[in-house]
This record gives C-alpha cells, sequence and structure tokens, in this order.
C-alpha cells in the first residue's frame, strides 16, 4: 500500500517541506528502489516480492514523479538537490545509508548517493551521466517525444492500445525488450505517470549537463546494462565502468532501458549479489 511521508530539504532557496510517496515490505537491512524519468515507484513492482524476502524494501516516487509533491518553484532538480533530499527522505523513514538500487534516472541518483556517503552498496541499471552528447540528445529526444504521445493520447485511446500486445509495444517499446508482458493496467497507469510528471522538464533541463566522472570508493557498485536498451546504448556502461573501475559490469541479457519487468528474477539476482558484498 502507497504511503506518504514530509520531509525537509536544504535548498537554494532555504529549507523547504515536500511529501514523498513509497511503498515499503519486508524487513532486514533498508534496500532503497528509485525509478527513472517520467516513471512511478510501480516499475519496481516485478522484483519487491524477491527483494523484501532479505530486505526492508522502500521503493519510492521520485519528486515530481508518481505521486510526490514536486519541488517548490526555483528548487532546481539537479544531483546537488536532488540527492541530498534522498538522504533526507531516508533519516525520514528512520533508514540511514541505505542499500540503493536504481534505474537511469533512479541509477544515477544512486550513484551520486554512494559517492557522498548515503548508500552502503549501488546496484545502477542502465544509469543516466555516462552518455556522450549526442546520445543524451538521442534520449532526452525519445523522452520528449513519448511525453508528447502520451499527452496527446485521450483516456480512451489509451486504453484500448494497452488491451493488445501491438498497442503495448507501441506506447512502451523504446524502454521494454518485451513490452507485451507488461499488464494492460500498468501500461495505462505508467503512460499516465509520464503525462503527469511534473518534474519531468525540470530534471531533463538540469540533465542537459550531467555527465558522472568520479568514483564511487570503498562500497559495492555493480553497472547492470540491458543487451536490448534502445535509450541509452550499452555501450555507456563501458564508460561506466572507466569511470568506476571498482564496480562490477553486468550484462542484463534480453532486458531492455527498464528490466525489472523484462526479467525480474536475473534483476533482483544482480542486486542481491550486490547488497551481499557489503556483509
Amino acid at each position: 500500500m502507497t504511503a506518504t511521508v514530509s520531509f525537509t530539504i536544504d535548498s537554494p532557496l532555504g529549507p523547504r517541506t515536500i511529501t514523498a510517496a513509497y511503498e515499503r515490505k519486508g524487513a532486514g537491512e533498508p534496500l532503497l528502489l528509485l525509478h527513472g524519468i517520467g516513471h512511478h515507484l510501480q516499475a519496481w513492482h516485478p522484483v519487491a516480492d524477491i527483494l523484501a524476502a532479505e530486505y526492508d524494501v522502500i521503493a519510492v516516487d521520485l519528486p515530481g514523479f508518481g505521486l510526490s509533491e514536486p519541488f517548490p518553484h526555483g528548487v532546481p532538480y539537479d544531483l546537488d538537490t536532488v540527492a541530498p533530499a534522498l538522504g533526507a527522505l531516508c533519516t525520514a523513514l528512520g533508514i540511514e545509508r541505505p542499500h540503493v538500487a536504481g534505474n537511469s534516472l533512479g541509477g544515477l541518483l544512486g550513484l551520486e548517493m554512494g559517492r557522498v556517503g548515503l548508500a552502503r552498496s549501488v546496484t545502477a541499471l542502465s544509469p543516466a551521466g555516462f552518455w556522450s552528447e549526442g546520445e543524451r540528445r538521442y534520449a532526452f529526444t525519445a523522452l520528449r517525444a513519448m511525453r508528447a504521445g502520451a499527452t496527446a493520447l485521450p483516456d480512451s485511446a489509451l486504453e484500448r492500445l494497452a488491451r493488445s500486445a501491438a498497442g503495448r509495444t507501441a506506447l512502451t517499446g523504446s524502454i521494454y525488450a518485451r513490452p507485451g508482458r507488461r499488464s494492460p493496467a500498468s501500461v495505462v497507469a505508467e503512460t499516465v505517470a509520464l503525462r503527469e510528471a511534473t518534474g519531468f522538464e525540470q530534471t531533463l533541463a538540469a540533465g542537459g549537463s550531467v555527465r558522472f566522472t568520479a568514483d564511487v570508493p570503498g562500497l559495492p557498485v555493480t553497472i547492470a546494462w540491458g543487451s536490448r536498451d534502445r535509450l541509452l546504448l550499452r555501450r555507456q556502461g563501458v564508460r561506466a565502468k572507466h569511470t568506476i573501475p571498482g564496480a562490477r559490469l553486468v550484462r542484463l541479457s534480453g532486458c531492455g532501458h527498464v528490466p525489472m519487468n523484462d526479467d525480474p528474477a536475473l534483476v533482483a539476482r544482480v542486486i542481491l549479489d550486490t547488497t551481499r558484498l557489503s556483509r
């Protein structure tokens, strides 16, 4: 069941309080799950129960996405603001230095949390920030096209498309290798989440200059990339490995950009292998 928590962030405008949505299950060491741009915490549903068998699993809607409030006007969606905000969120939830698994934007945020000492291990699935300028422009163009399509579709047309495998492929084929596996309800919900993401444009604006160039020493880090990722091409994983030489680089065979639905068992195993290295 989705719950909410309020927490205070330090921003260039001074302290501000926002409310975030989250789902929590399981017991053990804390494991924070972070979704990608335009998505919501439900992206983690395919693997959450597997992970909750060993961990206290907390999946969150990032600020400005899903059911979480956006940052106040004028507060940037950059790494210097969002990563500490996630640290404040963890404090409000009564957890300290969780394991972090993130996809795309969430992977980038997880690596930043690891870099600044806010995580005990990081699993980054196709993380943003290791692109060339041409690759970044390609990805941002694709994301804006998805957003435009989600905004233009009436609900009736969206629901009709989602009923067929071909329609689900048209709606989500750029992020899933096996979009037909998504349920019609899930495809409708994530398309609506993309349409209504109040933090989408600000996050893209902040991401225009993002390059992750720092090492993340002193904790287990895994970089995992889908072999069929059509949004952030898998050669970016090699760059990530050069940047973070101590990280494991794992190929997610047959998976797309959002691999949790394409192969839940594989993704869960990669995350669990990483978290166990910190023991």
